[in-house]
């Protein structure tokens, strides 16, 4: 349980990694979490530091800390996911955020652009939603979130549904075709300021399963047929045949098709060694620019890749008639 606790004091604590801009950069304040969420509290004890904590290896306590999170920091009154599907860590979600807050500022003279003038598109928006809600209660962007997975879809409805915040800022459907990301979402006159994805990283069951069974050895948990992942996930959250690097390959493909209708694509890559490939995909649909930006958060590092389709001049072109009404 040594492992487990340092890692959990690692999160807990001030999160050098983060964003400057991110709400999430210190320890929880977990007397304030339980003031807004009262549910919180059968599940925060002292670990051995003596510092309040939950069991980061149960699944109900890691939700009802989101939940608390999101009701302290984004003023969500109701938040809940189906069971087993997937629940996000809140901080490293708002970290994309901020990151392309930054990336959309490089096109805006150093000042990011806020409000609902601001067009976001989430591939693979999920049961929890919680891109849209940390977009759009920061930054007040509008949010469209698609997903394959009816269930992913209702509840996200539901989300939205019962927080009048939301209702105005974030609309979600469903994408009927599996094989297609952009298809059958954006219309011939729709635009995205940028679009972004947080891709499936296994590609198999097998490997996500496998991977479960090393992060409990690691963690000295004792060993399950069936491991439980504390954040959870339905197999299309999960798992991609060929995982991340085809799934963003057939992204980037895809989006040469919609070049002049998103000023910027992106997606999450957990794996350094998927962006050689990326690299070669994106050179062969003639991608314009394209950007890595690097996160981390304790002792996990990821990274964004970005790319437009739009030189210099469209750039200020897109700015002054979307930004500058």
């Amino acid at each position: 349980m040594k492992k487990e606790t340092e890692a959990a004091e690692k999160t807990e604590k001030s999160k050098s990694g983060l964003h400057p801009r991110n709400l999430h950069r210190f320890r929880y304040n977990f007397e304030e979490l339980i003031e807004v969420t009262p549910e919180l509290k059968p599940f925060v004890s002292a670990n051995r530091f003596g510092n309040d904590s939950i069991n980061f290896a149960d699944p109900e306590a890691v939700k009802m800390l989101n939940r608390a999170i999101l009701k302290k920091f984004y003023n969500i009154d109701w938040w809940d996911i189906p069971d087993n599907y997937l629940c996000p860590p809140v901080p490293g979600r708002a970290d994309y955020i901020h990151n392309i807050a930054d990336l959309l500022s490089r096109s805006n003279d150093g000042i990011v652009p806020e409000g609902n003038c601001v067009s976001v598109l989430d591939i693979g928006v999920g049961a929890n939603c919680i891109y849209p809600i940390i977009g759009s209660m920061t930054y007040g962007w509008r949010f469209t979130g698609t997903d394959i997975d009816p269930i992913s879809i209702s509840s996200s409805k539901n989300i939205i549904n019962n927080n009048t915040s939301l209702k105005e800022l974030v609309k979600v459907e469903i994408q009927k075709n599996s094989r297609h990301f952009f298809r059958g979402v954006i219309g011939k006159d729709d635009l995205f300021d940028v679009t972004m994805c947080n891709p499936p990283f296994h590609a198999s069951l097998e490997n996500a399963a496998a991977g479960t069974m090393r992060k409990r050895e690691n963690l000295k948990l004792a060993r399950t047929d069936t491991p439980v992942l504390n954040f959870g996930g339905q197999p299309n959250e999960l798992c991609y045949p060929g995982g991340e690097e085809s799934f963003v390959s057939s992204m980037v493909k895809e989006s040469q098709f919609f070049a002049g209708q998103c000023l910027w694509f992106t997606s999450l890559v957990s794996r350094k060694n998927t962006l050689t490939g990326l690299y070669k995909t994106l050179k062969k649909v003639k991608a314009r620019d394209v950007k890595t930006i690097n996160m981390s958060q304790g002792n996990k590092v990821s990274r964004i890749i970005a790319w437009t389709f739009l030189d210099r001049e469209k750039h200020a072109e897109w700015k002054e008639s979307r930004w500058k009404k």
